[in-house]
């Protein structure tokens, strides 16, 4: 269907009134919404002001109360120990209760660590202090593994053979 000088008016009537594009279409009948914004645009109609767009909940995690300071003890340079390093801590599970945050909620600083199935009513996320990372200490933990150091490398032979499975 063709722009006559009628539906142009109509065209012009609704986009003053503040109709979106695809209302529009959809009162005219047979164009489209894509038709619509280009016959607007090569009318030179006047843009309209953005819609507000709805406040946004500020949800701000309630601040731990400020310690008193502790008095200040002599800095000591410290040495370097020749002290291996104990053995890193094996990955735990971690038993998760509900968390305190929902994606409406979840702040900044706050733990975004999964808690439950995203597709059921009850999904959540830890919600707990967030230091430098997306995630709480505890979380931290289970999710940043510290590389294996103890394995030994494949030689020549032991890589040959276990290639040969695939060929």
């Amino acid at each position: 269907m063709g722009w006559t000088d009628e539906r142009v008016e109509i065209l012009k009537k609704l986009w003053q009134d503040g109709l979106s594009a695809s209302q529009i279409a959809k009162q005219l009948g047979g164009v489209t919404r894509n038709a619509v914004i280009g016959k607007v645009h090569r009318l030179g109609l006047s843009g309209r002001a953005a819609p507000s767009k709805p406040a946004r909940p500020a949800f701000k995690a309630p601040r731990p109360a400020p310690r008193a300071a502790a008095p200040a003890a002599p800095r000591r340079i410290a040495q370097p120990l020749a002290v291996a390093r104990p053995a890193p801590e094996p990955v735990r599970y971690v038993d998760e209760a509900p968390g305190t945050a929902t994606v409406l909620t979840l702040g900044a600083h706050m733990c975004k660590w999964p808690i439950g199935d995203p597709a059921s009513e009850e999904f959540t996320f830890c919600g707990r202090r967030a230091s430098d990372s997306p995630y709480c200490v505890e979380h931290q933990r289970v999710a940043y593994q510290p590389a294996q150091t103890g394995k030994k490398k494949a030689t020549a032979t032991e890589l040959a053979r276990s290639l040969r499975r695939y060929l």
